[in-house]
């Protein structure tokens, strides 16, 4: 392939900037073609152990979305609304702005298990942990709200290690082949996180092969992995400006 044939290639894959320092520019050189960013309309599985930097993967992909004007469609379920405003305003990312001018939409799963009263806003809305129906429902609801947006906007589901802690196993594949096939029919941009180990293997090869890419944290190496082949891997340290890559390569 030219150079010529590589920039026509390049000019139209449409990609989406991680927001993540060095990760773009890891992805930047394919071999056949330039690639820049996570392609466009996929779904990224983001794994590894306990505290490597999964959800501030999440935050950092959300919030430059939002930076860029394109929506965010965030559900949580690992911490309820206020911890994931505090643990975003730790690395300096304020969610105030997007969330009046209503580009994030939170699905918050995890809040009412504790039994408090929580008001509900037209950007904010409650879900159970342990009802995948009525989570869809309200993920029905919340694509319908981004999408009036923009039809170019990014998900976040961080993380499905608390839907296996209260539900069956074949429950959340069946409620992840769901969520994906919604968010590629609106056109979104999807990351998804999961606790290495959790579940057997078969289930965690399962969940790679539903994915169009995998990443995987290990607290030293960020790997990625597209659907086409691609693969590369580099160095990262968590600072507190959320994960920041160093020079890496594609393999």
């Amino acid at each position: 392939m030219t150079t010529t044939e590589k920039q026509i290639k390049s000019d139209t894959m449409n990609t989406v900037e991680s927001g993540i320092p060095g990760l773009d520019e890891l992805l930047r050189s394919s071999g056949d073609y330039d690639l820049g960013g996570i392609p466009r309309n996929s779904s990224t599985l983001v794994y590894g152990p306990p505290k490597v930097g999964k959800s501030i993967f999440c935050y950092q992909f959300a919030y430059h979305g939002l930076n860029i004007d394109e929506p965010c469609l965030y559900i949580t379920a690992d911490d309820g609304m206020k911890q994931l405003q505090q643990n975003m305003i730790d690395f300096g990312w304020f969610l105030q702005t997007p969330i009046q001018n209503e580009l994030l939409y939170i699905i918050d799963v995890i809040s009412s298990l504790s039994g408090a009263s929580i008001e509900t806003t037209n950007t904010y809305t409650l879900s159970k942990i342990n009802d995948p129906t009525d989570l869809m429902v309200k993920i029905g609801l919340g694509t319908r709200f981004v999408f009036k947006k923009s039809n170019n906007f990014r998900s976040i589901f961080d993380s499905l290690t608390t839907e296996f802690a209260f539900n069956p196993e074949p429950m959340v594949i069946r409620f992840l082949k769901t969520y994906i096939n919604r968010l590629k029919e609106a056109g979104s941009t999807a990351v998804i996180t999961y606790t290495e180990g959790i579940t057997d293997n078969g289930t965690e090869k399962m969940l790679k092969s539903l994915v169009d890419n995998v990443v995987m944290l290990d607290g030293s190496y960020l790997t990625f992995r597209s659907s086409d082949g691609l693969l590369g891997t580099a160095e990262y340290q968590i600072t507190d400006h959320g994960l920041v890559l160093e020079k890496g390569e594609l393999l």
